[in-house]
């Protein structure tokens, strides 16, 4: 078993590789009420065309098949469903899909062990008939026109839309009612036995476990999988620029809502080196529109922008993307104003005790999330998808100087590579 430590927070993670190539990670929380279980898959909307590990057979699956799996995963033979099983022993369950992989939870103060057993069995046991597939595509049909429906979800499709040509980013995690009428319990069973095996998969546990205690409790719980090595999954190549700078809906929303997004070079890099970009950007959207901001500020007082925007940096091997979000009587004068701003940035750099306030704001912010079972959890599990240890954001926090920050301000905060998306009320 390793061990890796963040001197700065004082907490370990104990990590341990087993032969079929699983990952477990446990990070203990002495006295913690509450105890989080995540098995996630790295499987996600984007892995629609691949190689088969065993067979070499080059596989397309049509969009949504992820999600849709799943969906599926819960249903048992005998008619049961194991969501309602695990809700029955008062555990909170759920499951959930992204672009990059597929995970399935719990968490709970009691009845830990049972819900392992619920968890681990259902996760191992696929099932999927002519007819339980045919019945759920009538179910996330539903779903995706809701979605549709969703003014939030259409302002972050568009963006997609507007910064990405032919990049599988731009699909949808459910998929269209078109696509997944297209998929069968064949094409649900091959995707399970390519990206369900414990070689593509990590679970990750935080509580007041004793961690060699816990990973033997898991190993007794694993079917007996050989490692297939690795899924080679293919892609559509680097794009260079935008596919469009603005694009508008109406919808039924009270007020305008908007998206403003700066596409960026996809990650390839070493992975201490996103991280630290990483932290750069949160640093520079704090200080460009964040709440302490002169110009939210500014925009709030004059009525223009409704609340603190909401930002975020979104990345991986084959995207990567600022994206920054929120109401406004008048998006477009909100646009002019953050690429001002940017632009006095980069033309007359950072300030510097603005710059050290924030960071020291975002270090506390950090600090925070290692206070809840479940922000750990997630955060390992969605950092080790993209081949990052968590630890390191607080390890590599103090690397991250004012000179390195104007430098990525500079790189990714390019005008060229400028989006806005807008969903106006229905007039």
């Amino acid at each position: 078993m390793k061990i890796i430590e963040s001197s700065k927070i004082k907490e370990k993670a104990y990590i341990e590789k087993l032969e079929n190539g699983m990952e477990i990670i446990i990070i203990p929380k002495k006295d913690a009420i509450k105890k989080y279980i995540i098995w996630g898959t790295h499987f996600g909307s984007i892995d629609n065309h691949f190689i088969m590990p065993k067979t070499g057979e080059e596989v397309y699956i049509p969009d949504g098949v992820a999600h849709f799996l799943e969906h599926k995963m819960f249903e048992q033979p005998d008619g049961t469903n194991s969501l309602d099983t695990l809700m029955a022993l008062g555990i909170d369950a759920n499951a959930y899909t992204t672009n990059d992989h597929t995970a399935y939870l719990f968490e709970c103060t009691d009845n830990f062990y049972e819900g392992l057993d619920e968890l681990m069995n259902y996760v191992q046991h696929p099932y999927f008939t002519e007819e339980n597939v045919e019945k759920e595509k009538g179910i996330i049909g539903q779903e995706i026109g809701m979605y549709d429906d969703d003014p939030g979800w259409r302002l972050y499709m568009n963006a997609m839309d507007c910064m990405y040509k032919e990049n599988p980013i731009k699909i949808d995690i459910a998929g269209t009612v078109e696509s997944i009428a297209k998929i069968t319990p064949d094409v649900l069973y091959k995707c399970y036995s390519t990206f369900y095996n414990p070689s593509n998969m990590t679970m990750v546990v935080c509580g007041d476990f004793d961690p060699e205690k816990i990973i033997n409790e898991i190993k007794n719980r694993l079917l007996p999988k050989e490692n297939q090595g690795e899924i080679k999954r293919i892609y559509t190549g680097k794009e260079d620029g935008i596919n469009k700078k603005l694009k508008e809906e109406n919808m039924e929303v009270s007020n305008p809502i908007y998206l403003i997004g700066y596409k960026d070079e996809q990650n390839n890099s070493d992975n201490r080196n996103i991280v630290k970009k990483h932290i750069a950007i949160e640093i520079i959207l704090n200080m460009a529109i964040g709440k302490s901001s002169k110009l939210y500020k500014k925009l709030y007082e004059e009525g223009i922008i409704l609340g603190e925007p909401d930002f975020d940096y979104e990345f991986s091997n084959q995207y990567a993307h600022v994206i920054i979000s929120g109401q406004s009587k008048n998006p477009k004068k909100i646009y002019e104003s953050l690429t001002n701003q940017i632009k006095e940035f980069i033309e007359e750099g950072l300030d510097e005790e603005h710059f050290n306030r924030i960071k020291r704001k975002i270090y506390g912010d950090y600090a925070i999330e290692y206070n809840s079972v479940a922000d750990i959890a997630k955060m390992f599990l969605a950092d080790k998808m993209k081949g990052i240890n968590s630890f390191d954001y607080m390890e590599e926090f103090n690397t991250v100087t004012k000179e390195y920050t104007e430098e990525v301000l500079k790189e990714v905060f390019n005008e060229e590579r400028e989006i806005l998306s807008i969903v106006n009320p229905k007039k």
